[in-house]
């Protein structure tokens, strides 16, 4: 489903497309309540369309909205099929980086997957598309986990399932 400049999911107005993926598409849009800007990820419409992967993208949410750390996107609000999402001025990361950088980066990613793997979470999408080089200013650092699509890790005590292919 693409969204015109203008078109309002609730208290937000969409801007512009940011990007477009398998999970969905991402658009810059103003937040009319709090006078921000944000950027809000909507489903595809046949995901948004199916009650039990609705039920389990809105469980994401909530378990990512848990999360606080500087380098993870923060979540300020989820609706029917969409996500709305700190918006984070960068560039997706693209290579080849300096050694120097490549560490800096590395090391804040690292910081913010540990940060979520103790709450349980894990990122099930790590890629360099998700990943924002631009600086926060107010902090001298890159803000580096934009997209944290997030899965719940197993317990030991939970079912695990493997299906194989074809079944």
């Amino acid at each position: 489903m693409s969204l015109a400049a203008g078109t309002r999911l609730g208290p937000y107005e969409v801007v512009s497309v940011l990007g477009a993926g398998g999970m969905g598409e991402v658009y810059r849009a103003r937040d009319t309540r709090l006078g921000r800007e944000v950027a809000i990820k909507v489903l595809p419409a046949p995901f948004a369309a199916d009650p039990d992967r609705l039920r389990r993208f809105e469980q994401e949410a909530r378990a990512v909205a848990a999360l606080n750390h500087p380098n993870i996107c923060q979540i300020h609000d989820v609706g029917p099929g969409y996500l709305v999402l700190e918006y984070v001025e960068g560039e997706p990361l693209r290579g080849p980086l300096a050694p120097d950088e490549a560490v800096r980066l590395g090391l804040q990613i690292a910081s913010a997957l540990e940060a979520a793997h103790q709450r349980g979470i894990l990122h099930r999408d790590l890629k360099p598309a998700n990943i924002l080089g631009g600086r926060d200013a107010a902090r001298g650092r890159a803000r580096s986990v934009a997209s944290f699509v997030a899965r719940r890790a197993l317990r030991a005590s939970e079912p695990r399932r493997t299906v194989r292919g074809g079944d």
